[in-house]
């Protein structure tokens, strides 16, 4: 249906930890507790953060999970612990807070395959050839880019807000081109496809997937929409984080799931239901995919920015049309 645009408790996770060295946190644990008291500030961690920072953060979440809680925090200090675009979320719901992003270089491979002006142009000559659509961004995308969107979605409401798009519109969905093709799929509805991708899901390999499914015959696949096509033909489950930890809290008994999406979500799939195993889905040239933006964060700049309240997402023209739509898109129903 689609058209592509043209050019904790004890974890069971079966990991390769050879080449990481054992170091001691302590203290920069201790002094981030001590100056989030001090600050009045609440941490907010994405699922890809590691598990470290995960355990330390007052809310665990996928974006849609995350930009909710945003709206219901009571402190002046919000302290996100993700990339750019998650945090310029989170201020452009809460204008009066204090925003602060560990590491500012923290970014998007999604969102940089869909600069604002390239977008806007594209837009225009489709409206010039007589094309009558609405635009529907991933919210892995610039405030920029959301401003210049009908409607924004996560993993967790992209079939909702899609079913929402009346048919006499086409849907131009931006940017990640995998997401888009799978919500086509499921929702029947034709959609002009942006060209990105996500730099951690693009490169899962299908051979070890159908050799780890042969592994472990009993074991249930399960993957993040925004994998590849044949990434999401073998596997059993297909959803966003959320749909994930609720997929195997269903299962009652130990079981073996083979997990494809960022690594550092096997902690939270462990912490959550410690019964099961997990294994990681190896990369085409790593044995586990890890997003290096979301690496730049640290225990250490967490403390420092809790410290220097910085660096600090600040308001930008953008943010105004951003912000309507990303309140009627997730705030809601």
């Amino acid at each position: 249906m689609s058209t592509s645009l043209l050019p904790p408790p004890q974890l069971s996770v079966v990991t390769d930890n050879r080449n990481e060295s054992p170091h001691d946190d302590t203290d920069v644990i201790a002094e981030i507790k001590r100056l989030k008291k001090e600050r009045g500030a609440t941490i907010l961690a994405h699922y890809y953060q590691e598990g470290e920072i995960q355990e330390l953060a007052d809310v665990t979440g996928d974006s849609l999970k995350l930009a909710r809680a945003a709206t219901q925090v009571d402190s002046p200090v919000i302290a996100f612990c993700g990339v750019h675009f998650m945090a310029e979320t989170a201020k452009m719901l809460n204008p009066s807070k204090k925003v602060l992003l560990p590491d500012l270089q923290a970014g998007c491979s999604l969102s940089d395959s869909c600069p604002a002006d390239k977008l806007w142009r594209y837009q225009e000559m489709l409206r010039e050839n007589g094309r009558k659509f609405q635009t529907v961004t991933y919210i892995n995308s610039s405030a920029a880019v959301k401003a210049l969107s009908d409607w924004i979605v996560t993993s967790g409401n992209a079939e909702q807000i899609v079913r929402k798009v009346p048919e006499e519109y086409e849907i131009l969905f931006v940017p990640d081109q995998h997401l888009g093709r799978y919500l086509s799929e499921v929702t029947g509805r034709k959609m002009i496809l942006w060209p990105g991708s996500c730099m951690v899901h693009e490169i899962f390999s299908v051979q070890d997937l159908i050799a780890m499914k042969k592994k472990f015959p009993q074991g249930k696949a399960i993957a993040h929409p925004e994998c590849p096509q044949n990434i999401l033909e073998h596997s059993d489950f297909i959803g966003g984080t959320e749909a994930m930890i609720r997929y195997v809290g269903g299962y009652a008994e130990p079981t073996d799931f083979i997990v494809a999406t960022e690594a550092n979500m096997l902690w939270q799939l462990a912490s959550k239901h410690p019964r099961h195993r997990y294994h990681p889905v190896p990369g085409i040239t790593c044995a586990c995919n890890k997003c290096p933006h979301m690496a730049r964060n640290t225990l250490e700049k967490l403390r420092d920015c809790l410290r220097d309240l910085t660096p600090e997402i600040t308001w930008q023209p953008e943010f105004d049309k951003a912000k309507e739509v990303l309140e009627r898109s997730l705030l809601r129903d």
